[in-house]
């Protein structure tokens, strides 16, 4: 027991280290091309919702992920807004088994960062004086073996990642 003490306090146990450093807003833009007309149309909204998650290294053991959305909708044939948004969030990752990197950068970390871009999306839009529209739930598990299967050549599965709402 003291000799496990003693490893730790002088730095030789080295165990894997995945720490949030830090979560910010990259970029927003909110766009509403035919305003104020567009406000006079009573009909319900088309809702299309692009996703896309990246991840690069800042430098050894730190790094970025970002969580991208664009959300446009539209009524009839004229977009009523359209919005892009990048959430990202900086990790610290130390001596975690390399089978494992991909796995925390397209799962464990965007699902980290994607309740702060839903919240920015829904706080952009709620400025606009529209009806709130709010960001699904995403399974970013079920998005990286998609992923995986589409790298490997063959059918997987299924995912929200592009959705409409009507």
């Amino acid at each position: 027991m003291a000799e496990e003490t003693n490893a730790a306090a002088s730095g030789n146990a080295q165990g894997p280290v995945f720490q949030l450093q830090r979560v910010y807003l990259k970029d927003a833009s909110l766009e509403l091309p035919n305003a104020p007309q567009i406000f006079l149309e009573q009909e319900a909204p088309q809702v299309d919702v692009q996703l896309e998650v990246n991840h690069g290294q800042i430098l050894e053991g730190i790094q970025e992920v970002v969580v991208r959305v664009t959300t446009t909708a539209k009524i009839k044939d004229k977009v009523l807004f359209l919005i892009e948004c990048k959430q990202a969030g900086i990790f610290e990752m130390r001596n975690i088994p390399t089978d494992q990197v991909e796995v925390i950068l397209g799962v464990v970390c965007p699902g980290i960062v994607y309740p702060y871009l839903r919240a920015n999306v829904a706080d952009l839009i709620n400025r606009t004086g529209l009806p709130p529209i709010h960001l699904a739930e995403i399974n970013f598990e079920a998005m990286y073996q998609q992923r995986l299967a589409q790298q490997q050549g063959t059918a997987g599965l299924i995912t929200p990642a592009s959705t409409t709402k009507q």
